[in-house]
């Protein structure tokens, strides 16, 4: 079947629009390729990403706080002989000992910060050394060094 004179035909596809030239007002019709969406911008991926972030985070601030929510006395680790952060001085002068050294200072704010140094030494030429940093008696963090 054709159509007939007062049909309306069918408009061919945007590839053939182009493919054919001039439009009927005398401009060329600029063809629009239609990319397929990157694989990284479509939903399920992002929502994929944004849930492992948001997990990733979870699972960083229970590493922080779990433990002491499990020993909330910390009597496990004091009997085992290790030190949480978030102990108080007197905890951990019941789980490791007196340090060597304590360098005490303050900031701007006047929050008292102390540095214990513990020394061990292995033989008599390796020592080895840990630094724990407390603030207002609270224990913040701490590392060690060989």
């Amino acid at each position: 079947m054709t159509p007939s004179h007062g049909h309306i035909q069918d408009a061919p596809p945007p590839t053939a629009l182009a493919a054919s030239g001039p439009s009927e007002a005398g401009s060329p019709v600029d063809p629009v390729p239609v990319e397929p969406t990157p694989w990284i911008r479509r939903k399920p991926v992002r929502a994929a990403i944004y849930t492992g972030m948001a997990v990733f985070f979870l699972l960083m601030l229970a590493w922080r706080y779990l433990p002491g929510y499990l020993d909330p006395t910390f009597e496990k680790h004091i009997q085992n002989k290790q030190v949480i952060i978030g102990m108080t001085r007197q905890q951990v002068l019941k789980a490791w000992g007196s340090p060597y050294t304590i360098n005490v200072s303050y900031t701007k704010e006047g929050v008292r910060r102390e540095e214990w140094i513990f020394e061990d030494w292995k033989d008599s030429a390796t020592i080895k050394h840990r630094y724990l940093y407390f603030e207002e008696d609270i224990l913040v963090s701490g590392w060690y060094y060989q």
